[in-house]
C-alpha cells in the first residue's frame, strides 16, 4: 500500500487507514475517544441546520411523548433482566425408599401443574376460547371439581374396585368439548 491510503484523524491527529467501504468520508480513526468526537461533531452539524433546531420541541412533540408515556406506564422504572433462563436446571436427587418412589411415579401431573401456573392458565384460556379472568376462574373451578372427583374415584377404586363403564372419560370429554357446562 502506498502512503496515499492513510489519513490524519481530526481528533487525535494520528495517521490511520480508513475503512475501504467508508473511505470517501471517514475523517476519524477507530479509537473509542475519536469515535465519540466524531459522533459529537455529527450531532453538532445536524443541530446547526435551521430545519433541525426545533425537532424535539413544540406542542406536537410534547403531545406525542405524553401519549407514548401514557401507553407505557412505568417504562423507565423497570430494570433490565440479566439473561433469565427459560428453564431451571434440574438437580439430581437420590431416590430414598419405595414409598417416595411411588409418590414420584404417581404424581407427575401435580408437579408439572404446580411448577407451571402460566401454562395451566394459558391452557384453560385456550379451552375456554377467551382470556377473560371470570371465564377462566369458572372453568378452573369446574376442572378442579372434576379432577377431585377423578382422584377420589381413583383412590376409592384402589381400595375397592368398582366398574366405571367409562363415565369419567365421558364427563372429561364433555367438559373439554363444552367448558361452560356446570
Amino acid at each position: 500500500m502506498d502512503r496515499g491510503d492513510r489519513r490524519k484523524c481530526k481528533c487525535c491527529l494520528k495517521l490511520f487507514r480508513p475503512d475501504p467501504r467508508n473511505r470517501r468520508h471517514q475523517r476519524y480513526c477507530s479509537v473509542p475517544a475519536c469515535r465519540a468526537a466524531s459522533k459529537a461533531a455529527s450531532q453538532a452539524r445536524w443541530l446547526a441546520k435551521p430545519e433541525n433546531r426545533g425537532y424535539f420541541r413544540g406542542p406536537v412533540n410534547v403531545a406525542r411523548v405524553q401519549a407514548w408515556r401514557a401507553r407505557h406506564p412505568g417504562y423507565w422504572r423497570k430494570g433490565r433482566r440479566a439473561g433469565t433462563a427459560l428453564q431451571d436446571v434440574s438437580i439430581a436427587q437420590p431416590i430414598g425408599s419405595t414409598i417416595e418412589t411411588a409418590n414420584v411415579v404417581r404424581s407427575p401431573l401435580q408437579d408439572v401443574l404446580a411448577a407451571q401456573p402460566a401454562v395451566l392458565i394459558g391452557l384453560i384460556a385456550h379451552l375456554v376460547g377467551t382470556p377473560l379472568q371470570d371465564d377462566i376462574v369458572r372453568t378452573a373451578d369446574r376442572l378442579l371439581r372434576l379432577g377431585q372427583d377423578i382422584l377420589a374415584t381413583s383412590a376409592a377404586r384402589a381400595a375397592t374396585p368398582v366398574p366405571d363403564c367409562g363415565a369419567g372419560r365421558d364427563r372429561l370429554r364433555d367438559v373439554l368439548q363444552n367448558p361452560r357446562l356446570p
